[in-house]
């Protein structure tokens, strides 16, 4: 039956029961029709859920998956756990708060702690820095007896303190609720005992022609103490932080050793950082 018909149908049904919508309880066969509905249940809704859109449309939960990542690709949500929220109006100096962080391409930045921990080697000296994806690499040490690892995130080193087994020291500081981490002057005067270790950087924004940069000044200061002392420079970001710029600046790209970011890295821009030295590593 045509779409004709379907929304000759609707506008009777609407007129006799306006809460009954036969276009979605007719299963939503096509695509572009269950794609529409989601997005438009995000104008109203900060959240959907595949649970809840598997039965409200009639389509299975796999299907709606595939729905929610096509629409992500196309930059019009972004997938969470179980399900989509809106894509929030972007401000590049706007400190996100890590609690909504973490729900932004989760599962790239899952892949990417997974890689990093292949650059760790049992003995280790390393420096965590704050963020989500830098979390991911906390949660993937299992394998290892003996690391020493020094890191400004709160939550971090409460989940390094959970193998029982790991040398952590958590630097101190003025705490910043928005990202769990230590930042200031005490912060800094702590780090300077600190050199030769493996940096593992967790970034806001990148680009080729601004390097690293972050919304936050205190933030920037000590990320540049951490790559000044540091032996290696790994940089960790999904590849939604390519091509932008925050308010302060951390970096040039040629402090990097390594970049670790997921395939949808934009076009061109491994080569342009393979030629540049920098080890790039796509998950």
């Amino acid at each position: 039956m045509s779409r004709t018909f379907y929304l000759h149908i609707s506008k009777i049904f609407r007129t006799f029961a306006p809460d009954f919508d036969p276009i979605t309880r007719m299963n939503l066969s096509s695509a572009k029709e269950r794609r529409a509905l989601i997005l438009k249940q995000l104008e109203t809704k900060e959240e959907v859920l595949v649970s809840e859109l598997s039965k409200e449309t009639g389509i299975s939960e796999v299907t709606i998956r595939k729905d929610l990542t096509i629409l992500q690709n196309r930059k019009l949500l972004i997938r969470t756990r179980g399900g989509a929220m809106r894509k929030p109006i972007e401000n590049l100096n706007e400190d996100t708060a890590i609690t909504k962080k973490r729900m932004f391409n989760f599962r790239e930045k899952e892949r990417i702690g997974i890689e990093a921990t292949k650059l760790i080697k049992e003995g280790d000296y390393i420096m965590l820095d704050s963020g989500t994806t830098t979390m991911e690499i906390a949660k993937n040490l299992h394998k290892f007896h003996n690391l020493h690892i020094v890191t400004n995130a709160l939550n971090i080193a409460m989940e390094l303190m959970s193998y029982k087994r790991f040398e952590v020291v958590l630097i101190g500081g003025h705490v910043r609720l928005n990202s769990y981490s230590t930042v200031g002057p005490l912060a800094l005067s702590v780090l300077r005992n600190f050199t030769e270790y493996k940096l593992f950087l967790g970034v806001d924004s990148f680009s080729l022609e601004n390097g690293i940069s972050t919304p936050n000044l205190e933030e920037a200061l000590l990320n540049q103490l951490m790559i000044q002392q540091a032996s290696q420079v790994i940089a960790v970001f999904d590849s939604s932080k390519f091509n932008k710029r925050s308010f302060s600046f951390v970096a040039n790209a040629k402090d990097l050793n390594t970049i670790i970011t997921d395939s949808a890295i934009p076009a061109g821009m491994a080569t342009k950082l393979k030629a540049m030295n920098i080890d790039v590593k796509i998950v």
